[in-house]
């Protein structure tokens, strides 16, 4: 058995009061990022489980708009792992993020659709885009994402910087680096574009590795509101690409989009079998 981590209720309550303002006037979108959130140790554990790009039977995203490893579900986190994330999901944590945020009524996702583990290895990239804003199975609207990085010693000339970028897709207003134990909170809209386009070039025994949590609530605001929508990846000043893959997605029914998925999903499972 493990020791267990907790979230302390009144030490979130006192950190969302602090950054609530700077989360609501976070330029390009609301946004704010929290170094040093876990303890250390808390963090050194979830590095530890991390899984290896061939260690467990990843999702592999190999497109024009990304290059990553994805995890599935929850059932091959390490045994901490899967404790710690159960806390990004507790009733303490969602409180936390509703005074941090002002969005009422959060509701978490305890298939990890789209999160869980996140990996990118030398030369992987993700071109900038807007999330999926609709949980298929939920029937939840998307309200944020929140990301903790996992690197230790990450130098600047690696690459893999998230960048967020301005609603006319001009230019990046803030590059964050993916340091060890910096945790990022962002408002999930049409267009909160944010990506990390360019190829990793860290050492080829280094990858860039991240949790990520999204959580969710039953309606929007109607300014927000748009259709049912994956990914709508977006083109940057001379980049070719983005403008039509953000139409395809868009008027791609959702039935198909499953329906691709769930027959990568079978031929990753035939191929482990055939091993």
């Amino acid at each position: 058995m493990f020791e267990p981590y907790y979230f302390s209720s009144d030490s979130l309550s006192a950190l969302a009061a602090s950054h609530r303002e700077r989360f609501r006037t976070a330029e390009p979108f609301p946004h704010v990022v929290l170094d040093d959130f876990l303890p250390e140790g808390v963090l050194d554990r979830v590095v530890a489980e991390f899984p290896d790009p061939g260690e467990i039977p990843w999702n592999q995203f190999d497109r024009a708009t990304s290059k990553k490893l994805a995890s599935e579900g929850d059932e091959l986190f390490g045994e901490f792992t899967r404790h710690l994330m159960a806390q990004f999901n507790s009733s303490a944590f969602l409180r936390f993020l509703e005074e941090l945020t002002a969005i009422d009524g959060l509701v978490p996702d305890p298939y990890f659709e789209g999160g869980g583990l996140h990996q990118i290895e030398r030369g992987g990239f993700l071109k900038v885009h807007a999330d999926f804003n609709w949980h298929k199975k939920l029937r939840l609207d998307r309200r944020l994402n929140a990301i903790l990085y996992l690197n230790r010693d990450w130098e600047e000339s690696y690459g893999g910087a998230l960048e967020l970028w301005d609603r006319n897709m001009t230019h990046a207003v803030k590059n964050l680096l993916p340091a060890f134990n910096r945790f990022v909170v962002f408002a999930t809209t049409d267009f909160a574009y944010h990506g990390h386009p360019e190829p990793l070039t860290c050492p080829p025994d280094r990858t860039r590795r991240s949790l990520a949590l999204y959580y969710y609530t039953n309606g929007r605001p109607a300014e927000e509101r748009s259709s049912a929508h994956s990914t709508l990846y977006q083109r940057r000043p001379g980049e070719r690409g983005g403008r039509t893959r953000r139409a395809v997605e868009r008027m791609t029914p959702p039935v198909l989009l499953d329906a691709a998925r769930h027959a990568r999903r079978r031929a990753r499972s035939a191929s482990r079998v055939d091993r």
